[in-house]
Order: structure tokens, then C-alpha cells, then sequence
């Protein structure tokens, strides 16, 4: 493993990926924020139909993207297919602004998804070898919180433009594009990467296929799991928590408030767990977050008269939900070599988007069938120990053929 750069050269590149990062959170909310305009109105041919075509596209190409990128930022570097990625979704999204039907919105928020998702993946893999070995843990969790900083930014922004639609998703594109000269002038190329390439090595070939041979595949198997159940978690609850207190019996005002406060504990969360994770080891950290998710998401199951104690319980489930997948992540970082890291994250990132758009499914089927209290909270509360069962799967030391250790983790 490379050695970490000193602290002032580390701040300004890693600023910048949370500026990219922050771009996703912007993605994951845009859409909720102008669809009732777009239903109400509707605007270019929208109906409820219409809009769940569009925002299940945007997560396709999230996803596809998460997939694509890994041999890429392998192959050619992160600095280079991280700018790309950010020119392809600013452009796209920008060109939204004149859709002129529901089925082009649909196609350009696809494409738009293609280079957002190819950027989490990348910057995950930056940000973790630029950090060095021993900060991957805190370096992942703080450059995700990011995300919903960006999601909480264009909730605030919509309140100001909507029903201007138009307006939201220029101002998103046109973040990225503001990005873009900054990456190029003065984001360096990864460690890692100016290492191989200076020690001759020839660019890696073919890295998806290393991923389900030995000695990789149990890890992989147990990894791409978790991640899975990981999004499923966070998109499920994120989207259909509002619902399911009403469900309960909470009132709309208070559904909303948790919502927020759901993801205040998401912050809090990524902030401590990345700090105890290269502490005391990521996969150990891991396995405790996941586990202690399934035990407080349970407990919603459960309704509590006390306002009190009812946010507080949402707020500790929030710690431990987002946090824990995004160990996942951290956990990546620290297990595959520096030649095959961005292909794993891309894979974990991408697996994990078909449990994003499972998970908001599933939870619907629940609220149809009268069963999303609590039903659904023990739904979340399986998925949640389903990661920690496939977590602890996962081998600590992934050695070669060879036998000389490619990394040690927790």
C-alpha cells in the first residue's frame, strides 16, 4: 500500500469528491421535489405511470453505470474517467431541461445516471488510496456524507425554484459543469495509480473476471449481498418512511420530521462509524453497525407514545442504517489490491442499486397489502441481518496465489 500524502495536500482533492459525491444527493431528490408539479400540471405528457418509468430509468442507469465504470477507472486511472463521468451527467442533465416529452425525460435521465453512477465507485476507490491504508475507513464515511448534504441543499433549493422544474435541473447540471475545470486543474491522479504506472506495470485486463475467481469470490459474494441489502435499506426507508409511521398511527407533520431527522442521524453516523472503523477495523465495525440496525429498526415495530423517545429511536436507527452500507465501501477499499479496487467498488456499488430499486418495491407491495405496519420494519430488520451474516463471510486477509497478503482488514 502507498503512503498517505501529507494532511494539506489531502484536503482540497478530497473536497472535491465530496462536491462530486454531493452531486448523487442532488440526483436522489430532484426528482421527488418536481414530480407532483410535472403530475400536476401535466407537463409533457406526465402521469403517475409516466413518473415511475422516469425515476425507475434514473436508477437503471445509476446502476448500469456502477457496473461499467470499474474496469474503466482500473484501466485509464480515476482523475480521468471521474471528469468524464461528471461532464457525461452534467451534460444530460442539463439537456433535460428540454425534453419535450416523457419518454426523452426518461432516456436523458438515464444517461444522466450513467455517469453519476460511474462517479461514486470512482471516487470511493480516490478518496480511499489517497487517504492511505489506515484512514480509508474515516476518508469514506466523511466524503459520504456528502450525500445527503446534497440531497438536504435541493430540498432547500426546491423550495425556493419549484414549480419551476426547468430551473432545478439546470442549476444541478451546471453545478457539474462548474466542477469540472476545478477536477481537471488541480485533482491528482491516485496514488496507487502513479505508482503502478510508474513502476512499468501494464494497464489490468479483464479485472470483472477476477472478482469471481479465487481467491476473491467468497469475499466477493459476501460483499455484493450486503451492499444489496445496504440500498435496499436506505432507499426503502428514505421513500416510504413518511408512510409507514402514518400507517402506524403518527401524524403527517411528525412522519415528515423523522424523516429529517432520519437523516441527520445518517451524518452523525458516517462520521463516527468511519472513525471506530480504522480504529478497531472495519469488517469488525461493520458487522456491530449492521447488527445494531436490525435491532432498531425492530424496535419501530414497536409505537411509541413519547415524541421524545420515538425521534430519538429514529435517530439512532439512522446512525447505524446509512453508515453501515457505506462501511460496506470502506471495507472494499481495504480488501482489494489497488489493480482490481475500482472494479469491486463498482460492483458492490451496482449490485447494491438493484437493491435501490428493490427496496422501494418491496415496501409498496407491503403498503398495498395492509401489512407495511410493522411488517415492514421487520422486512428491514431481516435485510439488515442478512448483511451481517454475509459480512462475516467475508475473509479479514484475501491472500494470492502466491501467498503473500494482497491486505489486512479488521
Amino acid at each position: 500500500m502507498t503512503s498517505s500524502p501529507p494532511s494539506t495536500a489531502r484536503v482540497w482533492p478530497v473536497m472535491l469528491c465530496w462536491i462530486v459525491v454531493a452531486l448523487d444527493g442532488f440526483d436522489l431528490v430532484v426528482l421527488g421535489t418536481v414530480i407532483p408539479t410535472l403530475i400536476g400540471t401535466g407537463a409533457l405528457g406526465f402521469d403517475p405511470g409516466g413518473a415511475t418509468a422516469v425515476a425507475t430509468a434514473g436508477l437503471v442507469g445509476v446502476g448500469i453505470g456502477a457496473l461499467a465504470v470499474g474496469p474503466l477507472t482500473d484501466r485509464y486511472g480515476r482523475r480521468a474517467t471521474l471528469i468524464t463521468c461528471v461532464a457525461l451527467f452534467s451534460v444530460f442533465t442539463i439537456a433535460v431541461v428540454a425534453a419535450p416529452n416523457v419518454f426523452v425525460f426518461g432516456a436523458l435521465r438515464l444517461l444522466a445516471g450513467l455517469g453519476l453512477g460511474a462517479c461514486i465507485p470512482t471516487v470511493l476507490a480516490y478518496v480511499g488510496e489517497f487517504a492511505g491504508s489506515t484512514r480509508t475507513g474515516r476518508s469514506t464515511t466523511l466524503t459520504m456524507t456528502g450525500y445527503h448534504a446534497g440531497a438536504v441543499l435541493t430540498a432547500l433549493l426546491a423550495l425556493a425554484i419549484v414549480p419551476n422544474w426547468q430551473l432545478m435541473f439546470l442549476v444541478g447540471g451546471l453545478a457539474g459543469i462548474v466542477v469540472l475545470p476545478l477536477l481537471w486543474f488541480t485533482l491528482p491522479e491516485s496514488a496507487a495509480v502513479l505508482a503502478r504506472r510508474a513502476d512499468g506495470a501494464a494497464r489490468p485486463t479483464g479485472t470483472v473476471g477476477v472478482l469471481v475467481r479465487r481467491p476473491y469470490l467468497l469475499a466477493s459474494i459476501g460483499i455484493w449481498t450486503a451492499s444489496f441489502m445496504g440500498l435496499l435499506l436506505v432507499y426503502g426507508l428514505n421513500t416510504w418512511l413518511p408512510q409507514l409511521m402514518k400507517v402506524a398511527g403518527y401524524d403527517t407533520g411528525d412522519a415528515l420530521g423523522l424523516l429529517l431527522v432520519l437523516n441527520l442521524g445518517a451524518v452523525a453516523g458516517l462520521v463516527l462509524a468511519g472513525t471506530l472503523a480504522d480504529r478497531n477495523g472495519t469488517k469488525r465495525v461493520t458487522l456491530v453497525w449492521f447488527f445494531l440496525a436490525a435491532v432498531f429498526l425492530a424496535l419501530l415495530s414497536i409505537r411509541m407514545d413519547e415524541v421524545v423517545l420515538l425521534y430519538a429511536a429514529i435517530f439512532v436507527t439512522g446512525v447505524f442504517v446509512f453508515s453501515a452500507q457505506v462501511l460496506v465501501y470502506a471495507f472494499v477499499s481495504q480488501l482489494y489490491p489497488p489493480e482490481v479496487r475500482g472494479t469491486a467498488l463498482g460492483f458492490a456499488a451496482g449490485i447494491g442499486r438493484i437493491g435501490a430499486i428493490a427496496g422501494p418495491a418491496i415496501t409498496g407491495v407491503l403498503v398495498t397489502l395492509d401489512l407495511a405496519y410493522p411488517g415492514g420494519f421487520y422486512v428491514f430488520a431481516v435485510a439488515a441481518l442478512i448483511s451481517v451474516a454475509s459480512i462475516a463471510t467475508v475473509p479479514a486477509v484475501i491472500r494470492r496465489r502466491e501467498g503473500a497478503p494482497v491486505v489486512v482488514s479488521g
